[in-house]
């Protein structure tokens, strides 16, 4: 079974750190982009920042440029996002997910292009 399962997210004050942690089981998918989106409550799932199949190419909204930083390692077919000097307004579930295509040679923002999704993981910053 084809799974992406997150963690990391948690209860932080404004100014701190987390790092979300995505472990893909049931296949590889060292040779897919990967994303990361997020939703806040009563809000419809935004982009956060996605990384190409090679882990060279990134790119991150203007909302978190600067502060998010996306990764991964293929050893461990594990996806990071470290999320720095977060704000109350960062608070949402975070979704990682994977690109539906192989060795796209770009970094996608589309919600459509990723078909594989995980469960999320829960970030609340108190002001």
């Amino acid at each position: 079974q084809v799974q992406l399962v997150e963690s990391g997210g948690g209860l932080v004050q404004a100014g701190g750190s987390l790092r979300l942690s995505c472990v893909a089981s049931g296949r590889t998918f060292s040779n897919y982009g990967m994303a990361w989106f997020r939703q806040a409550l009563g809000k419809e799932r935004e982009f956060v920042a996605a990384i190409d199949w090679s882990g060279g190419r990134t790119y991150s909204a203007d909302s978190v440029k600067g502060r998010f930083t996306i990764s991964r390692d293929k050893s461990k077919n594990t996806v990071y996002l470290q999320m720095n000097s977060l704000k109350p307004e960062d608070t949402a579930v975070y979704y990682c997910a994977a690109d539906r295509a192989i060795y796209r040679q770009a970094v996608i923002t589309s919600l459509s292009e990723y078909n594989i999704w995980g469960q999320g993981t829960q970030v609340t910053v108190s002001s």
